[in-house]
């Protein structure tokens, strides 16, 4: 009988590397290493008691999703707060974001508001921080908030638009987790509040508005300057 060929990388190896990865991007996203931070591969090995070849692997995936860079002769590091990637991913994320919003504003029926009213409940009912996961958002809140970002764009029914979107939020995520401690007056229950509001009552032009708004604040968090806010 014919066999299914296989995977070149041997099950062990990607069992641990997906662990190693899983622990570094939370890592990462817990703030465990500061902006700017090396990522030594050889002291990661040691901690995690596995190679160098499953740690590099591992290390690739992040810098995949935006949470390391790759510096020439110089390894791995954390992206720093001057990186002007996150004004650029704020840029794109503001030229597509609203037109994506308004397609779907356009198109989604009563199951679609539905989603919408259910993904910012839960959004609002979730903790956003806890003691035993540090300073930052808590992952469930994480995921929370990007249910509620993605579900308000679903109806559009365009997936190359929605791939655009998971690529821009994951590649945001650490940003947006940064600057929610750059700008601790900020209402983000607030703009969800109203995001949601003007969605389901089909005014596109103030959800573009507000989103448009939204993504800028975190985006001007970051720099601290309070100009860069629309």
């Amino acid at each position: 009988m014919t066999q299914t060929a296989h995977s070149s990388t041997p099950p062990g190896k990607q069992m641990l590397s997906e662990q190693v990865y899983a622990h570094l991007r939370d890592a990462i996203m817990r703030g465990d290493h500061a902006p700017g931070a090396p990522l030594k591969p050889q002291d990661l090995a040691k901690e995690q008691g596995v190679s160098l070849a499953v740690v590099r692997e591992a290390l690739v995936r992040v810098v995949g999703e935006g949470l390391a860079d790759r510096l020439p002769n110089r390894g791995f590091a954390v992206p720093s707060f001057s990186d002007r990637r996150w004004q650029e991913i704020a840029e794109a994320r503001r030229a597509v974001e609203p037109v994506i919003l308004r397609m779907s504003i356009e198109r989604g029926d009563v199951d679609w508001e539905a989603r919408v009213r259910a993904s910012h409940h839960r959004l609002v009912r979730t903790p956003a921080y806890a003691p035993e996961e540090g300073e930052h958002y808590t992952g469930a809140w994480a995921e929370a908030h990007r249910a509620f970002h993605r579900t308000l764009l679903e109806a559009c029914g365009n997936h190359a638009l929605l791939e655009t979107f998971d690529r821009l939020w994951t590649a945001s995520e650490l940003a947006r987790r940064w600057s929610a401690h750059r700008d601790p007056g900020r209402d983000g229950a607030e703009e969800h509040r109203r995001l949601e509001e003007a969605a389901l009552a089909r005014d596109a032009d103030t959800a573009a508005e507000i989103l448009v708004r939204h993504l800028t604040l975190t985006a001007a968090a970051l720099t601290g300057d309070p100009g860069q806010a629309l």
